[in-house]
């Protein structure tokens, strides 16, 4: 397993965690059995956005003894009072529901506590208002809370809650669909989430990727927008290249699903590899560079996806993305303008021309 650690924390975590939303398809047995075989593999992001009540328990049984080695991200505003998720903002209704969920996890204490699916302006404003956010806010002060996270479908909303400096984490719906303007929660242009995820990273919020395959539609050529199936593999890859993420969450049934998943670790290159999308996304798309590196290797040596990202982070408000450029062994600026990385790159960046920007910017 690989982890990357929360920049606002001390907190090393896995890049592929669990989404809880259909586990409950499982019994208990086989999801006690699910969460255990997670943990020996080395998984301990466990998202707790569950579709019933029924993995609660299951889970407080299974961590059992290990909880300091599990990270909760438990969503205030998620609630199972009838036994089925619903959603609310109504404070009674989430101090319930997180004294339920937490008896049942069998913990005291929230490792990442999320504000949970604000997607409209309306929803923000009421949480704000009506206590939600205040009580949030004191767990976090009383430690129960160890970070505050968001979790959203809606840059301009995410963009909101940034200016306030409020949370450590966010939760956002990745995939190339969405990114690429296709689906009932791909909101926002390809260069405004684009900037939204470099935002986050500058500012040392850590993304936990939702949502990863589309529903699964991106998994069938008949379901794909891009009428052309991708593979569970691509989209994580996709996901885990994207500026300030930590952890992909795809949702499982069972341990059979955990294995195919985790073969992700294992998996070559080759298999990961989704320069495929350089052949159908659509034209707002071209000339953006996601930092995915097929135009390597540089013929003399240069970084190009990691130079790129440098200089997205500086233009996003990073003040150490220009000390980290700095220190690179090879620059822009030594780039022989020889063509390679553009022939090779799938979302046709001019990246002779980036690189003469790049050192211009850097060097001034």
């Amino acid at each position: 397993m690989e982890y990357r650690k929360v920049p606002k924390g001390t907190e090393q975590i896995s890049i592929i965690g669990i989404g809880s939303s259909a586990i409950g398809m499982a019994d208990e047995k086989e999801i006690e059995e699910t969460i255990a075989l997670a943990l020996e593999s080395g998984v301990n992001y466990f998202d707790m956005a569950s579709a019933d009540a029924a993995p609660f328990p299951a889970y407080g049984r299974a961590i059992s003894g290990n909880r300091d080695r599990v990270y909760f991200q438990i969503h205030f505003g998620a609630n199972y009072k009838t036994g089925k998720y619903s959603w609310t903002t109504k404070l009674d209704e989430i101090k319930r529901s997180m004294d339920w969920q937490l008896k049942s996890l069998k913990t005291d204490y929230i490792d990442f506590g999320f504000i949970h699916c604000i997607d409209e302006r309306t929803d923000w404003n009421q949480i704000m208002s009506n206590g939600v956010l205040d009580y949030i806010q004191q767990l976090k002060k009383e430690g129960v809370i160890h970070h505050i996270g968001l979790s959203s479908h809606t840059p301009d909303i995410v963009n909101q809650v940034l200016d306030k400096q409020l949370i450590d984490m966010l939760m956002f719906s990745i995939n190339p669909a969405y990114d690429y303007r296709h689906g009932e929660y791909a909101i926002g242009s390809v260069d405004e989430r684009m900037a939204m995820y470099r935002r986050c990273e500058a500012e040392g919020v850590g993304i936990s990727v939702m949502k990863a395959f589309s529903g699964g539609q991106l998994l069938n050529a008949k379901t794909s927008p891009f009428k052309e199936a991708m593979t569970e593999y691509q989209c994580i890859q996709y996901a885990l290249d994207k500026p300030g993420v930590l952890t992909v969450l795809p949702g499982i049934r069972n341990k059979k699903d955990l294995k195919r998943i985790l073969g992700f670790l294992q998996a070559e290159e080759k298999e990961k590899d989704y320069s495929i999308l350089g052949n159908f996304t659509p034209q707002d798309a071209a000339g953006v560079c996601v930092y995915c590196n097929h135009c390597q290797p540089c013929p003399v040596g240069l970084d190009v996806g990691l130079i790129n990202k440098y200089y997205d982070l500086a233009l996003a408000g990073d003040d150490l993305a220009k000390d980290h450029y700095i220190n690179l062994e090879k620059k822009a600026e030594d780039c022989i303008k020889c063509g390679h990385c553009n022939s090779r790159c799938p979302f046709h960046v001019n990246q002779i021309q980036r690189m003469e920007e790049i050192s211009t910017y850097f060097g001034a």
